[in-house]
């Protein structure tokens, strides 16, 4: 404990701490270990500047995380990150609007397509091997087709 209060009395091992945290959020980023970073750094600024004990310097990080982290998390709801491509892990998004071949006959809504190289299990209206359909949305990994107009 001798050494730890020695460690954290100098305030070094605060910020240290709050130093690893930011580094360790640019390597591996998540909006999350900047929080406690500048808490570390928050905590070792009060101990340099005021004579507390290591108790009250861990208390206070403890209060000062919590308070950052629900800071953070405001921030982050109201300020979300938008992709530059929504679509990117969303295959059947993707090829929304374009048009398909009916490759097993569509019976009972139920049938499948060739887009591509892929044939996919769709839902729509009856069709015939060979018709060509217009994609209109999709259901996971079910796309929904109609008739093209």
């Amino acid at each position: 404990m001798a050494m730890l209060t020695e460690l954290f009395g100098l305030n070094w091992g605060w910020m240290a701490l709050g130093v690893a945290l930011a580094i360790a959020e640019i390597l591996a980023p998540g909006y999350f270990l900047i929080w406690l970073a500048a808490a570390a750094l928050v905590t070792g600024l009060v101990a340099a500047t005021m004579p507390v004990g290591i108790e009250t310097q861990v208390i206070l990080f403890a209060l000062l995380c919590a308070l950052a982290l629900a800071a953070g998390r405001r921030w982050v709801l109201r300020h979300p990150v938008t992709s530059a491509d929504p679509l990117l892990n969303d295959r059947g998004g993707q090829i929304v609007g374009q048009s398909a071949v009916v490759t097993h006959v569509i019976e009972g809504g139920m049938g499948r397509v060739r887009h591509g190289d892929t044939e996919w299990l769709v839902r729509g209206p009856d069709a015939q091997p060979g018709t060509r359909m217009r994609i209109a949305g999709h259901d996971g990994t079910v796309l929904i087709v109609e008739h093209l107009n």
